[in-house]
């Protein structure tokens, strides 16, 4: 007599199966966004360096060139509006520098540190979890 041959068990995994896969496949997930961010982080690095460094080189070139005008402004003024000369540099200052600022704050509004990428992925993950 036969004995009736046993199925297979790769035909229907069961429930460990299941999960293994499912762990699997998150795993893969987890992996492709960590590359991904990583990516994207290296980008952003680079870029922050170099806005970090454009940054220092134009604050001290900004300072001698300032320094120099400002005497320079004052000695040839001195004359004829005496003390008058440095209220008028320093209100000339004051709007210079909050010029500067507003344009640091427009740069960095633009998005150049961020990672749209990687965040659109995650907010996809997010909703497909849901």
């Amino acid at each position: 007599m036969e004995q009736p041959s046993a199925r297979p068990q790769n035909d229907r995994p069961g429930l460990i199966g299941g999960v293994a896969e499912l762990a699997r496949n998150t795993f893969g997930l987890l992996m492709s966004r960590i590359e991904l961010a990583a990516l994207e982080l290296a980008e952003v690095r680079a870029n922050a360096l170099k806005l970090a460094l454009l940054f220092a080189l134009g604050v001290v070139i900004a300072f001698f060139a300032i320094g120099y005008w400002t005497v320079l402004i004052a000695y040839l003024s001195w004359p004829v509006l005496g003390w008058k000369i440095l209220l008028i540099l320093a209100l000339v200052f004051t709007v210079i520098t909050g010029g500067i600022f507003y344009y640091l704050k427009s740069l960095i509004e633009q998005g150049k540190l961020s990672m749209p990428a990687t965040m659109e992925e995650l907010r996809n993950d997010h909703d497909a979890l849901l």
